[in-house]
């Protein structure tokens, strides 16, 4: 099975909805906004959910009262597909402005078990268009990971951070360190998905400019703080 045009048409139509309104899709509002029925629609999400770029939940009709309706969510691999929607700069407001919200959203999670806050995570990553921002999550990913190490693991991770002489160095440390360590102590608690996500994100650090690469470096170090 492969990525064909009018899978990847119901696949960009559903995360543009889903960057609208952050909640999963339900395959007959796809139906409606590409003009075909709903279990055609169903049909290609299900296609699409087995090439791995969708991922199925369920939520309460509100229409029947107690009943359940399948709904769809990108996935991280699905942002490869549309990662030229991130080359576009940000100014600092915006960037203040995002900084605050993954801040915030970290410091929800610190209740939260791995996999619970992991998921969070995850599930903002496909909501993000700005390639910057993109990478202020993914750092907020590994850092739920880092607080779940802990202890003398986080002290190290920290102080190698500090010390790092540039700002692209600060921030493959942190991810390299980090990942390193999860491989060896919670492998089971990292899927397939993160670590390809990471080898995009590391990829993508050759495209960021020198600015963008401090903008990051100075999120992560007050991120840690």
């Amino acid at each position: 099975m492969i990525l064909t045009e009018r899978r990847k048409q119901f696949l960009e139509k559903l995360i543009d909805l889903f960057q609208k309104t952050n909640v999963p899709v339900h395959y007959e509002t796809i139906a409606n906004a590409l003009g075909v029925s709903k279990w055609t629609a169903y049909d290609v999400l299900k296609e699409l959910e087995k090439l791995g770029y969708l991922t199925r939940d369920y939520t309460v009709n509100p229409n029947e009262m107690g009943r359940s309706q399948v709904v769809f969510m990108p996935t991280i691999k699905a942002i490869n597909l549309f990662e030229e929607k991130r080359t576009k700069e940000i100014n600092i407001d915006e960037w203040n402005k995002i900084k605050t919200k993954v801040l915030e959203l970290l410091n929800s999670l610190k209740t939260h078990s791995i996999s619970d806050a992991v998921q969070k995570m995850l599930e903002e990553i496909p909501k993000v268009q700005v390639r910057v921002t993109f990478g202020a999550y993914v750092i907020g990913l590994f850092i739920v990971y880092l607080r779940k190490l802990g202890g003398r693991t986080e002290m190290l991770v920290k102080s190698l951070v500090q010390n790092a002489p540039t700002s692209e160095m600060r921030i493959i440390i942190f991810i390299g360190t980090v990942l390193g360590t999860i491989i060896q102590t919670m492998n089971h608690e990292i899927g397939v998905g993160v670590t390809e996500l990471v080898g995009r994100y590391l990829k993508s650090l050759t495209d960021l400019s020198d600015k963008e690469k401090g903008m990051l470096a100075d999120f992560l170090v007050e991120a840690l703080a």
